[in-house]
């Protein structure tokens, strides 16, 4: 899509998406506004559909988004990160844990994770289908990171995994 269409649609989902703007007040009710300038559109060299750069804000990829539905989920999960970052002081995008604890929460919340993303993705599993889907999309990002690569791997079967999830909310609410 190109940077014209993409920040027309950034424009309609900061709008007219109930989930980006139940996100924009989360951020504000958390001490941290976010304005119009938080939010840019650039044609990235890196195949991703958007990132958080704190402080900055929200970037989002145009070559690498085509729908509105598209851009409104990339604003979500992107969001969820700058939330983390909000809330947590002690948060660091250097330390591998706290990363993957923001991921899989983005992964988790943002709908990312939906029976119908996964299937567009073509994973088309039932049982435990969030989880899985979870982890791989928490490794994936967490092992762009230049300070995480290769060094994190998730390797717990879905229950376990579950049970990850909650001790890794714990040690993310310190």
């Amino acid at each position: 899509m190109k940077l014209e269409e993409a920040e027309q649609k950034l424009e309609q989902s900061l709008t007219n998406d109930a989930t980006v703007k139940f996100m924009i007040d989360a951020m504000a009710k958390a001490g941290c506004t976010v304005g119009k300038s938080f939010f840019t559109v650039e044609e990235c060299d890196v195949a991703v559909e958007g990132g958080f750069r704190p402080p900055d804000g929200v970037v989002l990829c145009s070559n690498h988004l085509d729908t509105q539905q598209q851009i409104s989920n990339v604003i979500t999960h992107e969001l969820i990160h700058a939330f983390d970052h909000c809330r947590a002081a002690n948060m660091d995008w250097k330390n591998c844990e706290h990363h993957a604890c923001s991921e899989i929460r983005a992964a988790t919340l943002s709908g990312d994770c939906a029976w119908k993303q996964e299937a567009f993705r073509g994973n088309f599993g039932i049982q435990a289908q969030l989880q899985h889907c979870a982890r791989r999309r928490a490794e994936l990002s967490v092992n762009m990171n230049p300070y995480c690569i290769l060094l994190f791997e998730f390797t717990l079967l879905p229950f376990q995994f579950t049970l990850f999830l909650f001790e890794f909310a714990a040690l993310c609410a310190e």
